[in-house]
């Protein structure tokens, strides 16, 4: 064995290294170039997206073993740090002792040194975290998640695990998975001929949550500040590049805040994560600016973004967001060029539409150049739980927009009035009985209150530039696939 010496990281290793010190690194081989006299292997750990050199002497290194020194191939190695003799890196170890912990065989093994696409990448996910491009995918990832516990941490929030099992839904569009633990070749019928879900495990019809809203509130509505950060699933049958079927979400729910106070707290996190990206993910950032600029010059001239992904992120942290209402939106957009020509897919010719993302985007990339808030919605395209205003018209809803994604928060001020939310809930055929636990938060000391859910995958998306939601969520789960 080789590792007698503890092994150091090669994160460490490039940032606090100090020449002639001996020490052991282990990791997955990138490339190998070999010479009569020398070998010299690019090794990664995933500690960082940059390569530490490993120089061999040819001649003193078994030939068994060399030949088994592979790209995919895992070996731990001792040797000296040394100043590199290369261009484009610090140091190199000179290695004094190698052992070969597995084998890849490169006649089988996929990810070669080459560019693959990233939909070949889809199909090996349990292997493409080993490429640059999905290394630095989950190292923002963990910082972004961090970012956001850090951030609801200083604010004085509590974190809160809601259910994953529920036996409501949420949002009220019935695009629910169902669990059961019924006999599906013999599901058992009541009298009238239905499922008698009083056989199953929970005796009642029960999903995956779609959101951990309404039992967030709860909680807020006694310990005033509380955030969510878990899996959420929509039994959506879409294939489009922003849609998963089981994603993460982060729900802040806050006691005594009105709309203007959850649109200051949404702008003060998105900014917050923003920079945290921009002071802590430098190299990955710098290595997916570069993928998302070569990416950018194989699109057509009028589809490039007019900035890198670096300055995106840039813009974000520095700027404030535009707010304007629904109704101003609408009538930007009408007039808007695109609108008038008849370029948007969803054309807009009166109030009430409800928003895609084509027109999010012109108003955030086109209109204004900076991310953008709209407020004060159309009641009939919104949830039954936010805050009817006065106008009997629109609700208290706020949604964040962002360049390339569109919608990445969507939130309201909660309806506190029972009155008004049962009248609600009525209209929209919502069963007050199932949800009279909810209903009780209004009866026993209501308060003002609000709250909003972030995509996580869509923040990624922003703060990686990736395309595809598919890509910055370690497994993908779509219509057709659950691999992994």
């Amino acid at each position: 064995m080789v590792d007698k010496i503890r092994r150091t990281k090669i994160r460490q290793i490039l940032t606090d290294g100090k020449s002639g010190e001996e020490l052991c690194v282990k990791g997955w081989v990138r490339t190998k170039r070999e010479s009569k006299n020398v070998a010299f292997v690019a090794l990664n750990d995933g500690s960082t997206i940059n390569n530490l050199q490993l120089v061999l002497d040819v001649p003193k290194t078994d030939e068994k073993v060399l030949r088994k020194i592979t790209t995919g191939a895992s070996i731990s190695v001792i040797g000296k740090l040394a100043e590199s003799q290369g261009a484009g890196q610090a140091f190199e170890v000179l290695v004094e002792k190698i052992e070969v912990l597995g084998e890849a065989d490169p006649e089988v093994y996929p990810l070669q040194p080459k560019r693959h696409s990233l939909e070949f990448l889809r199909e090996i996910a349990h292997l493409r975290p080993r490429t640059n491009t999905f290394g630095a995918i989950l190292r923002v990832r963990h910082e972004m998640a961090y970012a956001l516990h850090s951030f609801f941490h200083k604010k004085g929030f509590l974190n809160l695990h809601t259910p994953i099992l529920t036996a409501s839904d949420a949002e009220g569009a019935g695009e629910t998975f169902r669990v059961t633990t019924l006999d599906l070749n013999n599901v058992p019928k009541n009298d009238e001929g239905e499922v008698d879900y009083k056989q199953d495990f929970f005796e009642k019809e029960t999903n995956l949550t779609v959101s951990g809203q309404l039992e967030g509130e709860l909680a807020a509505l006694a310990v005033s500040e509380i955030y969510t950060f878990g899996p959420t699933f929509r039994a959506e049958n879409s294939n489009t590049t922003r849609h998963l079927a089981e994603f993460w979400m982060v729900e802040p729910e806050m006691a005594f805040y009105d709309l203007d106070d959850t649109m200051d707290l949404a702008e003060e996190m998105l900014k917050y994560v923003v920079k945290h990206a921009l002071d802590n993910c430098q190299d990955d950032l710098a290595f997916l600016n570069k993928r998302a600029e070569d990416e950018e010059k194989t699109k057509p001239q009028n589809q490039r973004s007019e900035m890198s992904l670096l300055e995106r992120l840039q813009f974000v942290a520095d700027n404030d967001f535009e707010r304007l209402s629904y109704t101003d939106a609408i009538e930007i957009l009408k007039r808007s060029k695109p609108n008038q020509k008849k370029k948007f897919q969803y054309l807009i010719d009166e109030w009430g539409a409800d928003l895609q993302s084509e027109h999010e985007r012109f108003l955030v990339e086109k209109h204004f150049k900076k991310p953008v808030i709209l407020f004060n919605y159309p009641k009939n395209i919104k949830a039954f739980y936010m805050r009817q205003n006065d106008d009997n018209k629109t609700v208290a809803a706020m949604d964040v927009l962002f360049p390339g994604i569109g919608e990445i928060v969507g939130g309201s001020q909660r309806e506190e009035r029972l009155s008004n939310l049962e009248t609600r809930m009525d209209e929209m055929n919502i069963p007050k009985e199932e949800l009279s636990w909810y209903l009780d938060t209004r009866r026993f000391g209501t308060v003002p209150h609000s709250g909003y859910g972030l995509g996580f995958e869509r923040m990624i998306q922003f703060v990686t530039g990736m395309g595809n939601i598919r890509d910055v969520i370690p497994f993908p789960r779509t219509p057709g696939n659950c691999e992994f």
